[in-house]
């Protein structure tokens, strides 16, 4: 078998339908091949930035390892807002980078470049493939790697000349792993939790990528637990319309140390050490309390904080069995609890709803008014950073993989990922709530959209100015709070529509909230792309009118 062969065989028993991918030189061996294999659609993206974050979006949607084909350095180096993103979301990605022929390398030739050095920081392992003999065997490999917990993107670079080689090679058969089973010492953790007052849990990611949603929920009501999001969640991880949910965590130290005061004992589910977004000094853990943690990942436990005890194993079959060993919690516990939530969720659905309005929107209100209008097997793709905070306080979602984020950071994902998440759906309708900048910064995934006929929602949350960056001056106390200026901070208020009709895709500006409301009711009826150009208030300083 040829390496190309060898190639293609790996992708088909891997499950790979679709590439993502731009291509240059190194990759047209591969592309002439894709001419006899109509089981397998090349994916066309005209940045790398929107190829990965489409592949990322369809990995998360079909629950598989997505394949992805980069063009050399440059190409690579484009990619790697997507890769660093994928690795803080544990999204599994195959990703082959092209270099240049080997045959003259040493020569330093144009589009050549350090694929290995460029990529080893973005990714789970970087697979230098030199030989034809070994691309099977190294291929194998990185479709297993990128599974694995914690699972993330694996590179491999792959020389030009190497898969047109006329070599013959082996293709090794498919690895079948068994899944982890449940952590040891459950019945440890099991004691803390029992005899805990006041217990709290946080859910994390982990739990959602685990399928353990409903397993978390049962241990939840069996202790009348208060449950927490993760700060900035990528998805769904407890029903954020049950009554023991209490929200997202706030993203510093000092801000989950006060939402955690209350409470005796803490059980950690599926979270990377809750990643604060700014500093403040002293552990999140308030003294006292006492830490139970369960992650898939060894390296998780007691990472930053003493825990007692720690477990590793597969999250839900560990949450299965430590559900056994659980008494009912008091009812009033759990009844308090859901009062105090309840009454909460009606105060914020009651400002919002006084605050609807024409055109520029107050926040809040286009907030409530997208999730008002949102289908009810619809998936929220959200990339609207301080709009998307009161999003997730308005959102009432319970089945998993409603809600796609991605806590890596950085910007321009939302676009392609809510294209990659439609793609691999199939049915269900996708709308995605992106702030201006977080737009601009992907703005070439339009293009992948109208291509390819993908049927997203794009409600794009115009403010004109980087937001989160003027309210975090504001915390400081800067000079900027007291002169009413910015530097580098405002965009201006952007035509959308017209950057939409340049890509062909159809757009309509909203001058209501109930406008807005009524659009996004329509997502599920669409056959192609819609943007949706909503004009926001934008930011004011303390003080200043």
């Amino acid at each position: 078998m040829k390496p190309i062969d060898a190639l293609l065989q790996v992708l088909r028993e891997e499950g790979v339908t679709k590439v993502f991918g731009n291509p240059g030189t190194t990759e047209l061996a591969f592309l002439d091949s894709l001419v006899e294999a109509a089981d397998i659609d090349y994916v066309l993206g005209v940045h790398e930035s929107a190829v990965v974050a489409m592949a990322d979006g369809y990995a998360r949607a079909t629950r598989r390892p997505a394949f992805v084909s980069l063009h050399i350095a440059a190409g690579l180096a484009n990619g790697l807002v997507g890769l660093l993103n994928a690795s803080r979301s544990r999204t599994p990605l195959v990703v082959t980078a092209g270099q240049q022929d080997r045959r003259h390398l040493a020569q330093d030739p144009m589009l050549s470049g350090d694929l290995v050095g460029l990529g080893r920081a973005a990714v789970k392992q970087v697979f230098d493939v030199q030989h034809a003999h070994d691309l099977p065997i190294l291929l194998r490999r990185a479709f297993l790697r990128a599974v694995q917990p914690p699972a993330g993107p694996v590179l491999l670079t792959l020389p030009m000349d190497l898969p047109a080689e006329d070599a013959d090679v082996e293709l090794p058969a498919r690895s079948v792993v068994a899944p982890l089973g449940p952590a040891s010492d459950i019945s440890q953790a099991a004691e803390v939790l029992r005899t805990a007052q006041r217990p709290a849990i946080i859910a994390g990611d982990g739990v959602g990528r685990s399928d353990a949603v409903a397993e978390l929920v049962t241990v939840a009501e069996a202790l009348g637990a208060s449950v927490y999001h993760q700060p900035l969640y990528d998805g769904i991880d407890f029903p954020t319309e049950h009554p023991l949910y209490e929200g997202m965590l706030p993203g510093t130290h000092a801000g989950i140390r006060d939402q955690l005061a209350g409470h005796d004992v803490v059980f950690i589910v599926g979270c990377h050490a809750f990643m604060p977004h700014h500093y403040t000094p002293g552990s999140p853990i308030p003294q006292g309390v006492r830490v139970v943690q369960l992650d898939s990942d060894l390296a998780e436990l007691g990472r930053n904080f003493p825990v007692a005890p720690g477990l590793a194993g597969d999250i839900r079959t560990t949450l299965v069995e430590l559900a056994k060993q659980l008494p009912t919690a008091p009812e009033g516990r759990a009844r308090a609890i859901g009062a105090r939530t309840a009454a909460r969720r009606a105060e914020m659905d009651a400002s919002a709803l006084a605050r609807y309005g024409s055109a520029p929107l107050d926040p809040l209100a286009a907030a409530h008014a997208l999730a008002a209008g949102l289908p009810e097997n619809a998936v929220v793709v959200e990339e609207a950073i301080t709009t998307g905070v009161l999003l997730r306080q308005v959102l009432r979602q319970s089945r998993p993989g409603s809600y796609i984020h991605t806590i890596g950071g950085g910007l321009g994902s939302g676009i392609g990922m809510a294209v990659g998440t439609r793609m691999g759906l199939g049915t269900r309708p996708v709308v995605a709530a992106l702030g201006d900048g977080c737009t601009l910064f992907g703005l070439q995934g339009l293009w992948s959209a109208a291509r390819h006929g993908v049927p997203v929602t794009f409600v794009v949350l115009r403010n004109g100015e980087y937001r989160t960056l003027k309210e975090t001056l504001d915390g400081w106390g800067s000079r900027t709070t007291h002169t009413g200026q910015y530097p580098g901070l405002d965009l201006g208020q952007l035509e959308f529509t017209k950057a939409a009709d340049f890509f062909g895709v159809d757009a309509v500006r909203i001058s209501s909230a109930e406008q807005l409301r009524q659009v996004v009711a329509a997502a599920g009826h669409r056959d192609g792309p819609l943007l949706v150009d909503v004009p926001i208030s934008g930011h004011r300083a303390e003080g200043r009118a």
